[in-house]
């Protein structure tokens, strides 16, 4: 016994219209995202073992500045800029802290778990509105 043949789906002119709707929603969303926590003085928080340690205003520095943060027999290279901040090399097993890469919007962390360290970036437009409906 042959089977039957679905009925062919072709795209009509709404289809267009309703794709093209997703697209523009999608496109202002994405810069609405990567837009914003650049304005404005970033900050980064260092804690180690949960406790702030240091908090380092990162619109102040006149150059790059590496750290040596050392936590549970594992040591962090920091390096901090006016432009955010990134781990450069760690003593860790698995390297995440260092595969994050750079930071530099307010809101976003590098976290190195067998060492207990993060590095978290706050200030810039973090505080600001997070969406305008209407």
């Amino acid at each position: 016994m042959p089977m039957k043949r679905s009925p062919e789906v072709r795209p009509k002119p709404a289809d267009a219209l309703v794709a093209l709707a997703v697209i523009l929603l999608a496109a202002a969303l994405a810069l609405a995202a990567w837009g914003g926590g650049k304005s404005g003085s970033l900050t980064a928080v260092i804690s180690v073992n949960g406790l702030v340690t240091e908090t380092v205003n990162l619109s102040r520095l006149s150059g790059p500045e590496v750290r040596e943060l050392n936590a549970n027999g594992y040591t962090l290279h920091v390096r901090l800029s006016s432009d955010g901040a990134e781990v450069i090399d760690s003593t860790c097993p698995n390297q995440v802290c260092v595969h994050t890469g750079h930071i530099s919007r307010a809101g976003q962390s590098i976290v190195c778990l067998p060492a207990r360290i993060s590095v978290t970036l706050s200030g810039g437009t973090e505080d600001g509105v997070d969406a305008v409906l209407g």
